[in-house]
């Protein structure tokens, strides 16, 4: 499936505001900057997602033929507008963190430098394509935390909110340390690997539960997993150990049974001991069906004998924290410092970086948020990733912002990997960056509100 293209996708006002943006020659350079304004309840960080479909995004957005008839056709553009976006491309710069980085609030994860009519058109579908990964990623770190010897599946297509949501999904949740997907065109698209079981709906077509386990296990022999709550579930579970044997002589392993409803820490309990009674020490546990953080709390509390857990609903929409304040704001024009100055919605102008610093350990202990040439102690964090509309240098593999991420959550302090942080990260401002403020609103006569 071809990512979302259509140029169309995006807001009436984007088109609206590009006419009255030539109209009156507003064609200077523009800085934009991604961000979050606040961290969502029980979430102490973010997680860095989907930039690589926002640069993808930007590299290939066109204005088709129809698209243009369509938009003449209506009667609500000038020609001027017309004709600019029968030949856009987008030619400006983008500096961004890596995809896995986490992040805090206020913190720009992408900065746009372009034309002001480019910069702003392109702004509806960078944070479609950016909130949604950072959220899914973020929302899947936290279940990567509670259950990190698990193998952890997103089982989460036929919940999320439509397919481009699904699969994408898919991918930020495998950033974030998940192991895989059932998503089949996730294993196509990306190279992720694909994990399935059966559905309920294969055992109930048999008239027998012991011939349906055998007909799905003779004709998908590898990696097999056996759905056993149907019926009863441990009544299912010995007729597993009964069926095994037969299975062996024809090189058939069980490699794991599923448990999708009820109680599953104490089935699994009660399964475990049969498995293992009847000589299928090897064989996991799988559960699914409705699982969260506070399962995942439920499971390790009870000490539950699972080995591996599917989330689906819970993750795809990020059911506790379904969206993320986050915003795509002007920060300079024509050379000068912007901001934005809205009750509770305040940003801080200019081109900004983050320095990160470390303790001796290697684990994060605070970030200095600044103007981009004021140099200070720790690692940046933004870093240039496009220029003149083009990607630029060797573009980091899946693998490779899987393993930046789970560098991340390496470097992370203990009090952020609790599932409700107490204690806040420190995100300081700089001198430098206030009083730029300064110097904006002061031109702007705004110096009253500062007071």
């Amino acid at each position: 499936m071809e990512p979302f293209q259509e140029a169309l996708l995006t807001d009436l006002y984007q088109l609206t505001m590009v006419q009255a943006y030539l109209e009156s020659s507003q064609i200077d350079t523009a800085v934009f900057e991604f961000f979050v304004r606040k961290l969502p309840p029980q979430r102490g960080f973010l997680m860095a997602a989907g930039l690589e479909q926002a640069l993808d995004f930007l590299e290939r957005l066109r204005f088709s033929t129809d698209e243009l008839n369509w938009l003449e056709k209506i009667g609500r553009f000038n020609a001027r507008l017309i004709d600019y976006l029968a030949n856009f491309r987008f030619s400006g710069e983008v500096h961004a963190m890596p995809e896995g980085t986490l992040f805090f609030r206020n913190e720009p994860i992408l900065r746009v430098t372009a034309p002001l009519p480019e910069a702003q058109l392109v702004e509806t579908r960078l944070i479609n394509i950016l909130q949604f990964q950072t959220l899914i990623a973020s929302k899947a770190v936290r279940i990567v935390l509670l259950a990190p010897d698990k193998l952890l599946v997103d089982f989460g297509l036929r919940r999320a909110h439509g397919a481009d949501a699904g699969l994408m999904a898919a991918r930020a949740s495998y950033i974030a340390g998940f192991a895989g997907t059932a998503t089949l065109l996730a294993e196509k698209a990306f190279g992720i690997p694909t994990y399935g079981t059966m559905a309920h709906s294969f055992v109930q077509s048999f008239d027998d539960e012991t011939a349906a386990f055998e007909a799905f296990a003779r004709a998908r022999p590898q990696n097999l997993t056996l759905l056993i709550d149907t019926y009863d579930t441990e009544a299912a579970a010995r007729k597993v150990v009964a069926l095994a044997p037969r299975l062996k002589e024809s090189g058939i392993a069980v490699r794991a049974v599923r448990i999708d409803s009820g109680h599953p820490a104490q089935l699994a309990k009660s399964v475990r001991g049969i498995l293992d009674a009847g000589g299928l020490q090897e064989t996991g546990i799988f559960a699914s069906g409705g699982i969260d953080e506070e399962t995942l709390v439920g499971f390790a509390r009870q000490n539950a004998p699972i080995d591996g857990i599917g989330i689906g609903t819970s993750l795809v929409t990020s059911f506790d924290a379904p969206a993320l304040d986050c915003a795509y704001k002007l920060q300079e024009y024509a050379g000068l410092p912007r901001r934005k100055r809205s009750t509770g919605k305040a940003t801080w102008p200019g081109r900004k970086q983050v320095w990160r610093r470390y303790d001796r350990d290697g684990r994060m202990i605070a970030d200095i948020f600044s103007t981009e040439g004021d140099l200070h102690e720790g690692e940046p964090l933004i870093h240039s990733v496009m220029e003149g509309g083009r990607r630029i240098g060797p573009q980091p593999s899946l693998p490779d912002i899987r393993a930046h991420a789970r560098h991340e959550l390496e470097r992370l302090p203990a009090e952020l990997r609790e599932i409700s942080p107490l204690v806040p990260y420190p995100v300081q401002v700089s001198p430098s960056l206030e009083q730029l403020a300064v110097v904006a609103d002061e031109r702007m006569g705004l110096q009253e509100l500062q007071r």
